[in-house]
């Protein structure tokens, strides 16, 4: 299991991050400023595969930190910061930072970018399997373990509301009917009623925070935008 350093001073931000990268199955370590980041790097460098380095840290900015970071150990960094000026993403380049992501940004995108810089710096865990992961939006499906979540909150589903979300994520802007779902889901050898998709599919919507499943009068469903609930 790779290890994720986040060194953000914002306890929100830090706690979502945490949260997020917990349940993508990372080890996480956290710091709020520079010189504990700096003190904490020491101790634990030989365990941290990536460093996520918040720009504006109090006590030694993030710039510090890195320039520290840089004289003992190549750990991949990627850089978080609310400031988009070239200045500042020329500089993080220059001192080795492998990746720049501005504030606000996109938890999935985020992700992704930690995934393909631990894949290029030959870090990723000989029993990781992106394959085993089906994500759209902020829905995440762990094929390998069996288990969703919506953001950070996990999902409880059972068997077959989770084999139906992953047709829907397998089938992506693709219009499934009953049938099709019928045959995926319970078997080709199922022969009761059809509308027992409607049923589990109406029991699934209720458990999602935003409305992904779109509904195609007399053909069937798919997920296609993300729509979210109206109160």
């Amino acid at each position: 299991m790779n290890c994720i350093f986040v060194v953000e001073d914002e306890f929100d931000i830090q706690e979502l991050l945490g949260n997020y990268l917990a349940e993508a199955s990372y080890q996480v370590l956290a710091a709020s400023d520079g010189v504990e980041a700096i003190n904490l790097f020491e101790k634990e460098k030989d365990r941290i595969d990536l460093v996520l380095l918040d720009v504006m840290l109090p006590k030694i900015d993030g710039f510090g930190v890195l320039e520290v970071i840089r004289q003992s150990s190549l750990v991949p960094v990627i850089m978080l910061t609310a400031l988009d000026d070239e200045a500042y993403q020329i500089k993080g380049y220059d001192l080795q930072a492998d990746e720049y992501v501005t504030k606000p940004f996109s938890m999935q995108i985020l992700l992704r970018k930690i995934g393909a810089v631990l894949r290029r710096s030959g870090k990723i865990s000989k029993e990781e399997n992106t394959e085993d992961l089906l994500c759209y939006g902020n829905l995440r499906l762990d094929l390998a373990g069996y288990q969703a979540w919506e953001g950070p909150k996990k999902l409880e589903l059972t068997q077959k509301e989770f084999e139906l979300l992953r047709e829907f994520l397998e089938n992506q802007g693709r219009v499934l009917t009953r049938n099709q779902l019928l045959d995926a889901v319970w078997g080709a050898d199922y022969f009761g009623e059809d509308r027992i998709v409607d049923t589990h599919i109406k029991n699934l919507r209720k458990k999602l925070e935003a409305d992904y499943i779109d509904t195609i009068r007399g053909v069937g469903y798919r997920i296609d935008k993300i729509h979210k609930k109206q109160n």
